[in-house]
């Protein structure tokens, strides 16, 4: 009997043990977390969205190799997922709704296109993620809300920009603007563009609209109305691959004054369209590969060497939106969307493009450069301080 007791004794014992001990949660050393991007890989802006993702690549290459960032005491590295977005709000909107539901991304860079960063926006704003364009300029783009941030100059800026650049330094009086009133870009550098032009001095003689680049192929309606009034200077406000119609078009029927346009236009692609029709074109943009700086003269090289191709401004200000958010992100230490929005509000961060300072907007302040095709290839003209 009594071996019985303690033979019952030692397996309450032993049952009282194993109750309430719980085995140890083992915390991870290391983890990775998804940071997503939307560009036009596709379709009629495809070199915008090639360039970017360069530019991104690099900076979340450089970024993981460096170590990434600490949160929680855990290392964390990034793995990048790029979406097409087309050119298309509909199918931008779609990609932002995938990367923020099913692969719970930390941040979303891009969009390139303004249209497509407008429908992207709200869905992120209203989700608690933070989103830096690296390319879209339209003002209202940052007025979505707290999260949105972009790595460029705005509309406003660039239009008037162009604007003095054709009065103060071409001496030209009168201009003519062809645009795509179905493009919130387009329409924004136009205005900007009319505005800061008249506010000069000049006159717009000719206003002249067509609806939606990626279609429109003959634009001789507007340009022959815009010849019959003898401008001295042609502004188009449009993206690269529609721009290179409207030069052969306008030169084809011997309007040769000088043109000019807006950061849409950068792109090798303007070249390989336009041919000898865009010789001596002027756009402003946020980059010059022919900057001089150290800094930028490295980052071009290392560029050029991994992509067999040296970066526009998409490549450049991919890789700085990309490295303003990871910097933001390793300063806020946390995975939190509003943690890492905070960061990038206080920013310090030196980009290939600049030193980055964000006004009440979320919008930097910064420099804007002129380039001119000559000889095929883009010229740094010179540089535009805000």
């Amino acid at each position: 009997m009594r071996r019985l007791l303690a033979i019952i004794l030692v397996c309450a014992l032993i049952a009282g043990v194993g109750v309430g001990c719980k085995k140890a949660e083992v915390k991870p050393t290391e983890q990775v977390v998804n940071l997503g991007g939307i560009e036009p890989m596709t379709g009629g802006s495809a070199t915008f969205g090639t360039g970017s993702e360069n530019g991104v690549v690099m900076a979340v290459e450089e970024f993981n190799a460096a170590g990434g960032a600490m949160v929680d005491g855990v290392k964390t590295t990034i793995n990048y997922i790029n979406e097409d977005d087309t050119g298309s709000p509909e199918v931008g909107a779609s990609a932002a709704q995938k990367l923020i539901n099913q692969d719970k991304v930390i941040g979303i860079i891009g969009a390139d296109m303004s249209k497509v960063t407008l429908a992207i926006a709200p869905i992120a704003q209203a989700a608690g993620v933070p989103v830096i364009s690296h390319m879209s300029t339209n003002e209202k783009v940052t007025l979505v809300g707290d999260y949105i941030f972009r790595a460029c100059f705005i509309d406003p800026f660039q239009g008037t920009v162009m604007a003095n650049y054709a009065y103060n330094t071409l001496k030209v009086k009168t201009a003519a603007v062809l645009y795509d009133n179905g493009n919130d870009y387009n329409k924004g550098l136009a205005d900007y563009f009319k505005a800061g032009f008249e506010k000069n001095g000049g006159k717009v003689v000719a206003y002249e609209a067509f609806t939606d680049e990626d279609k429109t192929v003959d634009f001789k309606a507007q340009l022959t109305k815009i010849k019959a009034a003898k401008p001295e200077f042609l502004y188009l406000p449009n993206y690269y691959a529609a721009t290179a119609l409207q030069l052969k078009q306008a030169r084809g029927m011997g309007l040769n004054v000088p043109a000019g346009g807006g950061d849409g236009e950068d792109s090798p692609d303007l070249v390989k369209i336009g041919g000898a029709a865009v010789e001596g074109f002027v756009f402003s943009t946020g980059f010059s590969k022919n900057d001089l700086s150290p800094k930028v003269q490295a980052f071009v090289a290392k560029y050029t060497t991994k992509y067999g191709a040296a970066p526009d401004s998409n490549g450049a200000l991919g890789y700085d939106a990309a490295g303003l958010f990871l910097d933001a992100f390793k300063t806020a230490g946390s995975i939190k969307g509003s943690d890492i929005r905070d960061a990038m509000k206080n920013t310090t961060f030196v980009g290939i493009s600049g030193a980055y300072k964000f006004d009440e907007n979320r919008n930097p302040i910064k420099a804007a450069v002129i380039l001119q095709i000559k000889n095929g290839q883009q010229t740094f003209l010179m540089t535009v301080n805000p």
